[in-house]
């Protein structure tokens, strides 16, 4: 179905491999093509309660845009490059699933701000993040310049995208970048266990804590109104009911995502 990707779908949680480790898995137009037409399938396949987005090969997640499609680039090809790219990566973003980075070697440029569209992030040892584009003469297009000062803080963020440095798997766990660095060998069964454990929860309601959690950076909401309504919409749910009740039985809970 898919040239640059692989898809595997086990218990419900669905892997995707970004397939062209000659290359360290560049994002080029193929592959940005294949993620938005990927993503659609997150979205509509009922099966899919989880997402775990890599790279193949040990070496790169992604490393970055494939240089050699910018060389005749002109400005507004630029812009309409980086549009396609953003709104690829706000549907990861907002999408109602969790959608989790297993980050294995390089995020740089395009592949960090692939993993920062993700939900949260798990590192394996030898992962190395940066927006080095400012070396090209560039600036990150895909969202880097909003979503890394949000995880890091401004200081940080503007600080290594003006000297594009690379940062190690221990420097973006103590920034705040990813969540836990583990063993690449145990890399994918470590996210696949975290995964588990989130989609036994109520979809519904980890729909509504991405998309409560989201509002709080989106400029057009009150983050705490848009809590207060999701929160409301919450006890209108038969897994709310399911899960109080299953509370008060001392059992566990058993949910139906209606």
């Amino acid at each position: 179905m898919y040239n640059v990707l692989l898809t595997s779908l086990e218990d419900h949680l669905f892997t995707i491999t970004i397939n062209r480790p000659e290359k360290l898995n560049a994002l080029n137009r193929e592959v940005l093509d294949e993620l938005a037409s990927v993503i659609d399938e997150v979205y509509t396949n009922k099966e899919i309660k989880g997402v775990i987005l890599t790279g193949a090969g040990a070496k790169a997640f992604v490393a970055g845009a494939d240089i050699s499609e910018f060389s005749t680039r002109q400005s507004e090809e630029g812009k309409a490059l980086a549009q396609k790219g953003q709104d690829i990566f706000s549907r990861i973003e907002q999408c109602p699933k969790p959608f989790v980075a297993a980050v294995n070697g390089f995020a740089l440029g395009g592949g960090c701000e692939l993993a920062m569209s993700c939900h949260f992030r798990y590192a394996s040892e030898n992962a190395r993040f940066g927006q080095p584009e400012v070396n090209l003469g560039l600036i990150p297009g895909y969202g880097g310049t909003q979503r890394l000062p949000m995880l890091v803080g401004k200081g940080k963020a503007i600080q290594w995208i003006m000297t594009g440095e690379i940062i190690d798997a221990t420097q973006a766990l103590n920034s705040g970048l990813v969540n836990a660095i583990v063993p690449q060998e145990n890399l994918i069964s470590e996210v696949r266990k975290v995964l588990s454990t989130i989609i036994s929860k109520s979809p519904l309601a980890l729909e509504k804590v991405i998309a409560a959690v989201n509002a709080y950076y989106d400029r057009n909401l009150d983050g705490f109104a848009e809590e207060i309504h999701l929160f409301g919409e919450c006890f209108g749910t038969e897994d709310m009911k399911e899960g109080v009740a299953a509370f008060l039985e001392k059992r566990k809970p058993v949910f139906s995502g209606k």
